[in-house]
């Protein structure tokens, strides 16, 4: 698919840079300093915004402008920035796209403070929508802010947990990723006053792009190069992370593969001068393969279903296939 079609990518770039410039001045006038300066410092990052430009291309497509989506848009990117602040809170991370996370540059309470004022900027947002029920926008938003919640907690449960299977991990992908890309789409929706139908065609599409997205990850994670990835490569091997990858190395495994892959569980992974083997050993069971093509599958099962809800091929599919492949 060609992603420079009438100039598409113009129009992503503009989109982003509006949705960052809306967000830096959401609370750079606020008091206390103390409390308001991470938040700012959280919304002055920049970055691709593709959720939030999701819901806008979404809106288009329903007939509704960027200007009366915006403050669907704001509302989400909010949500996605307050579950990366308390995530990295909880996985002891030090840093995000390069730059110290919030507990670290500040402290936890404070990052504590920072995820909760994103979250109520969020739902405050949600007040300033003119189209479509701001009862079902609330409904909608808060099912996405309690499932990443659930998520969560089982990211949290699967660190320790034993006998893992794919299924598994997509069910926790489907709550903590796409449950909120979800939600881009059916807000879209609600505010085009769609039917409940084309609303349940934009949840599962939403849930399929979080899939595919999510795969694409672990993926890139072993597969990537080092400088366009940004990350040391295998990384998730090494923290033992459970990832789609992992889980059908372990599935798969031969009685020899499966002491190799058997043993890895979070804090104990491989140490850096295993990850090519590891790399040999998933490719050789057909691994990498079975990523690719699940990736494929979600990414196309998203975009039929954003047809049928829309009725037409439109920026959306777009950008879903862009992202899903990393070209954009």
């Amino acid at each position: 698919m060609n992603t420079d079609t009438n100039g598409w990518r113009d129009r992503v770039a503009v989109l982003a840079e509006t949705i960052s410039n809306r967000l830096s001045q959401l609370v750079h006038d606020r008091r206390p300093a103390a409390l308001y300066e991470p938040v700012q410092y959280v919304l002055s990052k920049g970055g691709k915004r593709f959720r939030p430009v999701l819901v806008l291309l979404a809106a288009d497509a329903f007939g509704i402008d960027s200007e009366e989506a915006m403050p669907l848009a704001l509302a989400v990117e909010l949500v996605h920035e307050f579950s990366l602040v308390h995530d990295d809170i909880m996985d002891h991370a030090d840093s995000r796209r390069g730059r110290p996370t919030v507990h670290v540059k500040y402290d936890v309470d404070t990052a504590i403070l920072c995820g909760d004022t994103l979250l109520n900027l969020a739902t405050s947002m949600i007040a300033d929508v003119t189209a479509g029920s701001v009862k079902d926008h609330v409904k909608c938003l808060s099912h996405a802010v309690e499932s990443l919640c659930e998520g969560q907690a089982l990211d949290k449960q699967y660190e320790t947990a034993s006998g893992l299977q794919t299924a598994d991990y997509l069910r926790m992908v489907d709550l903590k990723t796409g449950a909120l890309t979800a939600a881009c789409l059916e807000l879209a929706g609600i505010a085009g006053g769609v039917n409940t139908l084309v609303r349940s065609r934009l949840r599962s599409s939403g849930l399929a792009m979080g899939r595919a997205f999510q795969i694409q990850d672990d993926l890139l994670d072993l597969v990537a190069d080092d400088a366009r990835w940004g990350k040391v490569i295998g990384s998730d091997l090494m923290e033992g992370k459970k990832t789609f990858l992992l889980l059908e190395a372990q599935a798969r495994s031969t009685e020899s593969d499966g002491d190799f892959f058997g043993k890895i569980h979070q804090g104990a992974g491989l140490d850096a001068s295993q990850i090519v083997e590891a790399r040999r050993r998933m490719d050789s069971l057909g691994v990498l393969e079975a990523s690719r093509d699940a990736i494929a599958k979600h990414t196309d099962q998203a975009i039929v279903l954003l047809g049928l809800a829309s009725g037409h091929t439109s920026d959306v599919q777009l950008l879903v296939r862009s992202m899903a492949e990393r070209v954009w």
